[in-house]
């Protein structure tokens, strides 16, 4: 989940929050152990209940704070703002985040608003032979084009298929899962993009509260082959469409579409080449101002790198703010100068689009801020310490991983938010395996970990942004879409823990699981008994 704009908050949200935080006064006069689990406690309620992730996460935050001045209220408001907030805005790392956030949000409004996504799947799908085919893997290629955002991916994607979807026998069914599959597990794996800078955020904070030191950008790259439900949810995308591999109610509405089919097939006028400049031109630029950003400003040294080691340390850099805040505006005004006259008058019809997407990226903000005010209170409270203690004496350490992923995609699928299961589970997850004497590797899994987990139910929980906007989006009921997503979800989730989080406990590297998992997907239609073409 992208949260996009914050939801309203439910009478039961506001309910639950106010009855948790009240009776938080009671818990300040119990002993230590007890009260630090509180504030995460009354996080997952609230979240659980309300589906609000802002509100759940600033309820368990305030929470905390009340512990932790002895039951007083207004000392809590104080320290939260004073010892809390404030330092959080000082980190150039977060003020960062917040600047690199609203600038790709509204770099990926101006983008969508110029039409060159449209003008790119037109031109994709006029390949080839199959015609249901090459528009499944032409939708999909757009969506990995759509890398930055995932919501955006959700909304434009399916947005701009159906028609050539409907005319080509491809069921609304599998264009959503097409169109959900691209999106939160792109954006989680992509180098820059929305999520980048709430997932550093969350990297970095975690690692404060286990004492270690740590570049959150080396930690998230390091993360990415470790990342398994996210990669094996994209190769079980491919093996879909090459496939046709419909396993469940998915069957059902393949069959019904390939019966209906209007016959049209996917052709279509070739777009201008102005439109689908407009699209690829401002990615390029993007790509291009980030890695030469890093290397120009990451590397103190004198010249440009020229050797792994330099290259290495400058992505390691501090520069990483300062980079991912120059590459978005740079991007950004390649986007405003390239945007298709019949779409609007430039400029002010891109700085009206991007006005819009950095104001959408407020909510999110709110969920980054409250994360850093919830991981904050309970590294005051000592609360990651105390879930180590209590993982002492029961779980292997080599478990780690996959009962972080486990709890993660339980909490997701729960609660429908990616970006609340990451600022829940960061701060607890990486301290206490490190008070448990994980290496620097294993905590690096288990950040991955935290990352699959999130990101499982917003691929799949009815209450997931991501999955009711492309349901949406898709012209598909949100229910059936839930219900034939859900089989890919699951075998994604297997394997990723089969072959992947319980190997890498165990030392296994992921560059040995990710093949062998990769292999057993391929595998996959020929093993399940009818679970290749309908």
């Amino acid at each position: 989940m992208n949260p996009g704009p914050a939801p309203r908050i439910r009478p039961v949200t506001a309910f639950a929050a106010v009855a948790l935080v009240a009776g938080t006064a009671l818990f300040a006069a119990l002993p230590t152990g007890l009260r630090a689990l509180w504030p995460p406690l009354v996080a997952l309620v609230v979240i659980v209940l309300g589906r609000h992730a802002m509100g759940g996460l600033l309820a368990g935050a305030f929470a905390g704070a009340v512990i932790a001045r002895h039951g007083d209220p207004w000392q809590a408001y104080l320290s939260l703002a004073a010892d809390h907030l404030a330092p959080s805005l000082q980190s150039p790392w977060k003020t960062g985040a917040v600047a690199f956030t609203l600038v790709l949000g509204g770099f990926a409004a101006v983008l969508e608003a110029g039409g060159g996504f449209a003008a790119l799947l037109r031109r994709w799908a006029g390949r080839g032979d199959d015609a249901g085919r090459r528009v499944e893997a032409a939708a999909a290629g757009l969506g990995l084009l759509c890398f930055f955002d995932g919501l955006a991916n959700s909304m434009v994607v399916g947005r701009v298929s159906r028609d050539l979807a409907d005319a080509s026998g491809v069921s609304r069914a599998k264009l959503a899962y097409i169109v959900d599959s691209t999106s939160s597990a792109v954006a989680c794996v992509a180098l820059i993009s929305t999520w980048i800078a709430f997932q550093l955020a969350m990297i970095g904070e975690a690692f404060a509260l286990a004492g270690r030191e740590a570049n959150p950008y080396l930690v998230f790259l390091r993360s990415l082959p470790a990342n398994f439900h996210c990669w094996f949810t994209l190769v079980l995308l491919g093996v879909a469409i090459g496939a046709r591999f419909h396993p469940g109610p998915m069957a059902a509405f393949a069959a019904r579409s390939r019966a209906g089919a209007g016959g049209g097939g996917a052709d279509a006028d070739a777009p201008g080449p102005g439109a689908v400049r407009a699209a690829l031109v401002p990615l390029a630029v993007l790509l291009g101002a980030f890695v030469s950003g890093f290397l120009a400003w990451g590397d103190p040294a004198p010249g440009w790198p020229d050797s792994r080691d330099r290259i290495v340390a400058a992505f390691g850099s501090d520069a990483g703010p300062l980079v991912l805040v120059t590459a978005g505006l740079v991007a950004t005004l390649a986007a405003v100068l390239l945007f298709p006259a019949g779409h609007g008058p430039r400029p002010a019809a891109p700085l009206r689009a991007f006005g819009r997407g950095a104001l959408a990226m407020v909510g999110p903000l709110g969920v980054l801020v409250a994360a850093w005010l919830l991981g904050g209170v309970m590294g005051e409270l000592g609360t990651a310490e105390l879930i180590a203690r209590l993982l002492a004496g029961g779980a292997p350490l080599w478990l780690l991983p996959t009962l972080t992923f486990v709890t993660g995609a339980a909490i997701s699928f729960a609660t429908g938010t990616s970006w609340g299961t990451m600022g829940l589970l960061f701060p607890l997850a990486v301290p206490a395996a490190a008070g448990l004497g994980a290496d620097d590797g294993l905590l690096t899994v288990i950040v991955a970990a935290v990352f699959s987990g999130a990101v499982f139910g917003d691929h799949c929980s009815p209450f997931s942004d991501t999955t009711i906007v492309s349901s949406i989006s898709c012209g598909i009921d949100p229910h059936d879409h839930v219900r034939t997503q859900i089989p890919y979800a699951l075998i994604a989730a297997a394997v990723a823990v089969i072959v992947g989080f319980v190997p890498a406990g165990l030392g296994v590297t992921p560059w040995l699981s990710l093949p062998v998992g990769a292999a057993l997907l391929v595998a996959l239609p020929r093993l399940v008994r009818g679970g290749g073409r309908p």
